[in-house]
């Protein structure tokens, strides 16, 4: 009966200093606290590296994007669009604007849809101003609307893996993609974008 007892007592004991070991652990992580949110460098440079990875996916998907990039007097890059919907939807990225090899401005994209839709997606989004004018008049705009302040041809690949001819001709030109590759029939029509300050 002795025997017993102290070997439930070892056992209590033994349980006891697990939990309190186990609260001390626990209370040690909770108190680091959340981790300091990444510096405005440290956005850009992130938002930088994630331009040139989205542009490297293009070439693969559309390999004779890579002369229309080579053309074009302004690349805006948003390498991630979230768009999560369920009835209406709603999607919001940041890109950058790429000048002659240089990124030159930052940007984010907003848009909505309605529809019957469900499910939240990825997408990445390059738009290629091919004129001067084109890219002036969207560096001078506060606010700049798909469909209301200028047409975007979103390019399609043909049966021949060729962007269609009419589209390259267009002066912005977009590209969509998800992991799949380059998405065909996309509208990016009612999207906004706007300049960000990083």
């Amino acid at each position: 009966m002795l025997n017993t007892f102290s070997k439930l007592r070892r056992t209590g004991v033994a349980a006891l200093t697990l939990g309190v070991a186990s609260s001390v652990f626990l209370a040690g992580c909770t108190m680091n606290g959340p981790q300091a949110s990444p510096t405005a460098a440290e956005k850009r440079q992130e938002l930088n590296a994630a331009t040139t990875a989205t542009l490297s996916k293009l070439y693969e998907a559309a390999p004779q994007s890579k002369q229309l990039v080579a053309r074009a007097r302004g690349v805006l890059v948003f390498p991630a669009v979230l768009s999560a919907s369920f009835i209406v939807g709603a999607q919001h990225g940041t890109g950058a604007l790429r000048i002659n090899g240089q990124d030159t401005g930052y940007y984010s994209i907003t848009g909505g849809s309605i529809g019957l839709q469900a499910g939240a997606q990825s997408k990445a989004m390059v738009v290629l101003f091919m004129t001067d004018d084109a890219l002036a008049k969207f560096r001078a705009s506060s606010g700049w609307t798909i469909g209301a302040d200028a047409t975007v041809a979103v390019a399609n690949l043909g049966a021949n893996g060729n962007i269609d001819s009419n589209t390259v001709q267009q002066p912005i030109v977009g590209f969509v993609m998800n992991n799949g590759g380059l998405m065909a029939g996309v509208s990016v029509d009612g999207s906004k974008i706007s300049p960000l300050l990083l």
